[in-house]
């Protein structure tokens, strides 16, 4: 089936599993986001952001809990994400990276190599402030 661009929202689980099934590559990676650190959180004034290669992470689930690591390759069809160093030994004896689910990632720094990248952050920053400016809270 295709891929609905007007589907907002539902309740039904069911209807959620199949909208992220079906999604097109570019609209996977936003759901790649990894929550921010708290530094982080209130530098860039977000609480997520999507996870990019080279951006350093903490796992906070799992076997792993605790590792910290840099990301080194995502895969957007499974929605999963690889860090170095955290490997898994196959019966043959080679190595092979250990996916890891976003939700269970924290990002610690931002790769921020990409000048696209350090744009979106500062324009997103400027929009809330002017944003907070033009509604002065009530008393």
């Amino acid at each position: 089936m295709t891929f609905s661009t007007k589907w907002k929202s539902s309740k039904v689980p069911r209807k959620q599993r199949k909208y992220q099934y079906n999604a097109p590559l570019h609209l996977r990676r936003k759901f790649m986001s990894v929550h921010l650190s708290s530094e982080l959180r209130k530098k860039h004034g977000r609480r997520a952001i999507p996870v990019r290669q080279g951006d350093n992470v903490k796992i906070v689930r799992g076997q792993f809990k605790g590792k910290k690591g840099k990301v080194e390759r995502m895969d957007h069809k499974d929605l999963k994400v690889y860090i170095t160093g955290q490997e898994q030994a196959k019966i043959d004896g080679s190595k092979s990276l250990i996916p890891f689910t976003p939700s269970n990632l924290i990002i610690e720094t931002l790769n921020m190599d990409d000048k696209r990248r350090m744009k979106t952050q500062s324009s997103v920053k400027e929009a809330e402030k002017q944003h907070g400016q033009a509604t002065p809270k009530k008393a």
